[in-house]
């Protein structure tokens, strides 16, 4: 009965449903005691007494506990045993099922799993063996190609002692070989063919060395070209053999310095011939303007200061824009060559209808009228004609030169203010046999130089330039 009335005082004392429900907070009944156990209106809170109350709810339930445990006694170890024996023969069944599992992995393995792994070496041998092959089948073609550029530059006499006599032929020829083996190096197969010594080596020694003496060949053709060359410098001496072979050899050296230009690869496709700029032939070309429009700027500002010299200065000038009319008329008929490395006809074709129909009529205004070499040239000096650029730039220098002259006075400065109508003459005149070329040039067969082009404005403009500051103000009436 003691027992029973003490259960029943702690289960009437203690809330036990509250402590043990789900949203119960420690929190809140330790505020709810502190708020039972002062008074809100004091200043002073006391935590003892809410302490003591807590330690004697404590006290209470764990007696409560121990009643009801030291009762139930052996409810609870039936239980237990019950429950313990039911987990044993759970966890045996589990446990066979376990070995079983163990040994069909350890079969499946066996039968499965070492077969893939061998499949999987197998693979890779035979991925590296085939990878193998592969390059090898590429270096051999490298090869291949190295002794057909070594045999064509030796067939063309490049380097021999008959310098001026080389086979332009072969040596265009060796281009194309040359682009074959960039195409290769440039190809998706590049990188693990670059990793390859024997390539490297040929990389070196053949083909870079090669592509410098094709390049000096082409250069130095280039910056040799004049009309002698073409037409000689007598009708005795030179047939029409001889100047058809000059110009094809220019042609010849001109197709080279277009196809060895860079043409690098835009996201891993192929340059548009329109977006190509030929950087090596304009290079040459434009060097050898500059050293026209150098040299002649010098011998006229040395002729001016002494006038005697000055019609054979004139002279020379003039012969060099004769070269420089010759060489435009050349450039003009030389169609551009199909360049390996750009994108084929057809390719361009389908890259135009995947664009929109404003990229497409752009990219068909680009194509026209640059099937000859003389466009891209003029593009890049933004000039009409180079006959005008060269007379321009020539009396762009000019100017300085004879005010150098009037400020060293002098013999020279007095001479030239009074010899100005002389002056003026002999530079029309040298405009006039500048803006001359031959008709052989452009292919007929007799001698009769004729006038290109209108070459009053040039006559003009250079006029102009000597005359402007001998006339002080820097302006020149004609």
């Amino acid at each position: 009965m003691a027992t029973a009335d003490q259960e029943g005082s702690t289960s009437s004392y203690i809330d036990i449903d509250a402590l043990t429900a789900a949203n119960f907070s420690p929190h809140e009944h330790a505020a709810a005691l502190v708020q039972r156990t002062n008074n809100a209106s004091d200043a002073n809170v006391d935590l003892s007494t809410a302490l003591s109350r807590v330690l004697f709810d404590v006290q209470e339930i764990d007696s409560h506990i121990h009643t009801l445990t030291s009762r139930s006694a052996i409810d609870i170890l039936d239980y237990t045993k019950t429950q313990n024996e039911a987990a044993q023969r759970i966890l045996t069944r589990v446990e066979d099922e376990r070995q079983r599992l163990n040994a069909r992995f350890a079969r499946l393995e066996k039968e499965v799993a070492e077969r893939y792994d061998r499949a999987v070496e197998a693979k890779i041998s035979a991925s590296r063996s085939w990878e193998v092959l592969r390059l090898g089948r590429l270096v051999q073609r490298i090869v291949n190609v190295a002794r057909q550029f070594e045999t064509a530059l030796s067939d063309s006499g490049l380097g021999s002692s008959r310098a001026g006599k080389e086979d332009h032929r072969a040596l265009l020829r060796a281009c194309t070989i040359l682009l074959s083996f960039k195409e290769l190096i440039g190809g998706p197969d590049g990188v693990d063919l670059s990793r390859i010594n024997l390539v490297r080596s040929l990389r070196g020694r053949v083909f870079e060395d090669g592509e410098a003496r094709l390049l000096d060949y082409a250069r130095r053709t280039v910056r040799e070209f004049s009309v002698s060359s073409l037409i000689g410098p007598s009708a005795a001496s030179t047939t029409f053999k001889d100047a058809e072979d000059n110009r094809s050899r220019f042609t010849s050296a001109a197709h080279m310095l277009y196809v060895l230009s860079p043409a690098p690869r835009i996201d891993g496709k192929a340059m548009r011939k329109a977006d190509f700029e030929p950087e090596y032939l304009l290079r040459a070309l434009q060097s050898y303007l500059q050293s026209a429009i150098t040299s002649s700027s010098a011998a006229i500002g040395r002729a001016l200061a002494q006038l005697p010299t000055l019609e054979k200065t004139t002279i020379e000038v003039s012969a060099r824009c004769q070269n420089i009319v010759a060489l435009e008329a050349l450039l003009q008929s030389i169609q551009a060559p199909e360049h390996p490395l750009l994108q084929k006809e057809l390719e361009q074709k389908e890259q135009a209808a995947e664009d929109d129909d404003e990229d497409h009529l752009s990219f068909e205004d680009g194509r026209e009228g640059s099937d000859n070499l003389l466009t891209p040239l003029l593009t890049s000096l933004d000039t009409a004609s180079l006959p005008s650029y060269f007379w321009r730039s020539l009396a762009a220098s000019l100017g300085t030169r004879v005010q150098e002259i009037l400020n060293r006075g002098g013999i020279s400065a007095r001479t030239l203010r009074s010899q100005r109508d002389t002056v003026r003459s002999e530079i029309r005149e040298c405009v006039l046999r500048g803006s001359k070329m031959p008709a052989s040039v452009l292919g007929g067969t007799g001698s009769q130089e004729s006038i290109v082009g209108n070459w009053e404005r040039e006559a003009a403009v250079m006029v102009g330039a000597v005359m402007g500051p001998l006339d002080g103000d820097g302006r020149y009436s004609q």
